[in-house]
């Protein structure tokens, strides 16, 4: 026990001097999710305005699960299609406290940024800014099995469709937006020259 209490604390330590938190969500809870299929497709709407109150881990949990989270362990199948199985979608979850990275295999959240990124997600579209948190949806070319810049945005519209139904269910509201300030957010994620910034979703009551 106490070789194990050491060994975890190497790596909470390794965690923290490589400048890397890691949140770990609670279990996304899919009865959340028990909205008909024919009902969510008819109360979706694209919304502009938001609350300020805060939306929850769980809630958070449940909608990024819904977004691309794994649908299948044993596959690693996820919730969303995905061209030729590229699965190159990283959502990128966005608010004033700065910004993590969604894995969806650990269900976790990985602190890359401290910066409040959400002027430069709302860019001119000030309505943007008043969203608790947004999720930006990058797709990367990690396989050289399809061209990105096409398959890439077919997924994008994918995960952006899965969030829309997943928000209508939860309550909350949103809107799929392509305007966004690029050469800030990739500078500031620290993205690659083959990462290409999709569609960002402001997410709110």
């Amino acid at each position: 026990m106490k070789k194990l209490n050491l060994f975890v604390l190497a790596l909470m330590m390794m965690g923290s001097m490589q400048g890397q938190e890691v949140i770990s969500l609670p279990q996304p809870e899919v009865s959340k999710l028990s909205m008909s299929l024919g009902n969510a497709l008819g109360q979706r709407r694209s919304e502009r305005q938001y609350s300020d109150k805060e939306i929850s881990q769980q809630t958070l949990s449940t909608l990024l699960w819904a977004a691309c989270g794994v649908s299948d362990a044993k596959t690693g199948k996820i919730t969303a299609p995905s061209a030729v199985n590229m699965q190159d979608i990283k959502i990128y979850v966005c608010s004033k406290d700065g910004v993590c990275l969604y894995d969806a295999k650990a269900n976790t959240l990985t602190k890359v940024s401290d910066q409040n990124l959400l002027d430069a997600i709302a860019d001119r579209q000030d309505f943007a800014k008043a969203a608790p948190i947004a999720l930006v949806l990058v797709s990367t070319k990690d396989s050289n099995r399809a061209p990105n810049d096409k398959f890439g945005a077919m997924d994008a519209g994918y995960v952006s469709q899965n969030i829309y139904l997943a928000c209508t269910a939860l309550g909350l509201k949103t809107v799929a937006r392509a305007s966004m300030d690029f050469d800030t957010l990739k500078r500031e994620l620290n993205l690659a020259e083959t990462s290409y910034l999709e569609l960002n979703h402001p997410i709110g009551y």
